[in-house]
């Protein structure tokens, strides 16, 4: 919320969501990302959630960022506790900058924000992250 003060509504008005606060990712052609976060339906803490991703194709690098995923309604939260949320290529990140929150849209009850921390890295798509979602 300090990149984007407008996000704050994103979090009041979302049926869920959840919060990696640290992904880390690495490749050399083939890659991998992997974090553990906080899922939140209603603003109260229901589990937690692993999130893992593997890509194939130009790559090279490694970074640590932020993911924040919200959940439009019911259905979609549905689909993330039961672990039928993927991340596709359809699917892009919105970078947490100061505005980007107020343009954002949500993609079949998703949308996704990434707030990068660190590292270099050549490619930073979410195409392909899955997830297992534990209750508390």
């Amino acid at each position: 919320m300090k990149a984007d003060k407008e996000m704050k509504g994103l979090f009041e008005k979302s049926y869920g969501y959840v919060i990696f606060p640290n992904v880390g990712k690495g490749a050399v052609v083939v890659g991998g990302a992997a974090g553990t976060g906080a899922v939140y339906e209603h603003g109260k803490q229901i589990g937690i959630a692993k999130l893992t991703q593997v890509s194939v194709g130009f790559q090279f690098g490694g970074q640590a960022y932020r993911e924040v995923i919200f959940f439009e309604n019911k259905d979609a939260m549905d689909r993330f506790k039961d672990n039928r949320i993927e991340l596709s290529a359809q699917v892009s990140a919105v970078a947490a900058a100061s505005g980007a929150s107020a343009n954002a849209k949500y993609v079949e009850g998703v949308m996704v924000f990434t707030m990068q921390k660190g590292g270099l890295m050549y490619e930073a798509s979410v195409g392909g992250q899955k997830f297992k979602f534990e209750a508390n």
